[in-house]
């Protein structure tokens, strides 16, 4: 087979990021092979957040009516959040608005997310229940990936897709510097309950037209209707403001917990969310971690993306999107009819020029929006406080020129006569 590059790429990872960049490359007549520790068939099912951004973003990279069509959806559309009050009664606190052109998004679960990327890829690209243990460099300068199975692969590009606990950032950031993840003192326990029951029990919220934030202190609970909105997504997030972030917690990080953990939790908050709380019957308690802004996603010809490189606190449902601007950039970047092994390095550097500032700006403004969300304690001072401070809180995220830093990539690579 003939490949329009004379370099070969390894994508460590085939998650979200790993095979949308995976199918980009391999459309673009690009060597890729995905490395994926799991079979695949067991993948976690959760549900994932798609802002407007990252809707253009895949939208650029060729696959989102495929995702779409896996999707309980018809069409994106706006998911502007509303915020109430967690005490009763309940007041309503602030409906967001936003300037942004477009602001459609989409949910969808995350096996068919993954499903709807698969299904768009030679079979032979993906190597399953590969655990990449370490990465080095061969004498020749290629890059050589260390399998668990005691195999190895060499490459002349790696792009890190592996995820919060990545061992390509390990490489990037070398075995001297202490690893940025971090444990911010943040657990979410997550549930869904049927939209019939909490009606059927009382609840007076509507919970079915927008996302909703039941705000409180030091707490706030997400709810979020799915499947047509005859199921609520539920999330309430717990922080410890008072402790300095920890180390990296013992895994697995998920477990199940008792109801009556969550409700003791909870118990000064009003009649509707001790309903909803009432029902959540087996919460599963996730102990979010995150990671301390990165410098540099590039070594050598070692790219990092997604939460590789950025994993953040969940408050914005930015995590994936940032995670697919990495993507959008870095292909537009490897695919680029001027872009050759012998100029990779100063490719990958307008990269790094690039992405770092960006998606930190959007980790950091996560970890602020979930500090407002816990702030709610006095309701006539804070509302108006709040309504402030919660105004445009997404529209950086949402309306960012993603084309301009493209641009202005392939302007310098030019003016350094790399191009």
């Amino acid at each position: 087979m003939s490949y329009s590059k004379d370099f070969t790429v390894a994508i460590c990872g085939g998650g979200l990021c790993g095979l949308a960049c995976a199918v980009a490359l391999s459309r673009a007549g690009i060597s890729v092979t995905v490395f994926e520790a799991s079979s695949f068939s067991q993948e976690a099912g959760a549900g994932v957040g798609l802002g407007p951004n990252a809707v253009r973003a895949l939208k650029g990279l060729g696959i989102f009516d495929a995702i779409l069509a896996r999707s309980d959806q018809p069409e994106p559309i706006p998911r502007l959040f509303g915020f109430v009050s967690a005490k009763d009664p309940h007041d309503s606190i602030f409906s967001y608005e936003t300037k942004c052109d477009d602001p459609v998004a989409l949910a969808i679960y995350r096996p068919a997310f993954l499903d709807a990327v698969v299904e768009l890829l030679d079979p032979s690209i993906i190597q399953f229940r590969k655990r990449c243990t370490s990465i080095d460099v061969s004498k020749d300068g290629k890059h050589v990936m260390h399998f668990a199975d005691s195999t190895t692969h060499e490459t002349d590009l790696i792009i890190g897709a592996d995820g919060i606990r990545s061992v390509a950032r390990r490489f990037v950031i070398g075995e001297l510097v202490k690893d940025p993840l971090i444990y911010p003192n943040t657990a979410a326990y997550r549930g869904l309950v049927p939209t019939e029951d909490l009606r059927r029990a009382g609840v007076q919220t509507e919970l079915t037209r927008r996302p909703l934030c039941f705000l409180g202190l030091d707490k706030h609970m997400i709810c979020f209707p799915i499947k047509g909105a005859t199921v609520i997504n539920i999330v309430v997030f717990l922080s410890d403001y008072d402790k300095p972030p920890q180390s990296e917690l013992p895994y697995p990080w998920v477990e199940s917990v008792s109801q009556e953990e969550l409700k003791e939790h909870c118990k000064d908050w009003g009649h509707d969310p001790k309903i909803i709380l009432d029902h959540l019957k087996n919460p599963s308690k996730w102990s979010i971690h995150a990671l301390d802004p990165l410098q540099n996603y590039v070594r050598d010809k070692v790219v990092l993306v997604g939460d590789a490189s950025h994993a953040m606190l969940p408050h914005l449902g930015a995590g994936a999107g940032q995670g697919f601007e990495d993507v959008f950039v870095l292909v537009q970047l490897l695919t680029h009819p001027r872009t050759e092994k012998s100029n990779l390095s100063n490719v990958l550097a307008r990269y790094n020029d690039v992405r770092p500032p960006r998606a930190n700006d959007v980790l950091r403004a996560s970890a602020r929006a979930g500090r407002l969300y816990d702030s709610f304690h006095t309701p006539g001072q804070d509302k108006t406080r709040l309504q402030t401070e919660l105004s445009g809180i997404w529209e950086d995220v949402w309306s960012y020129d993603l084309h301009k830093d493209v641009t202005t990539s392939f302007e310098t690579l030019h003016r350094l006569h790399v191009f």
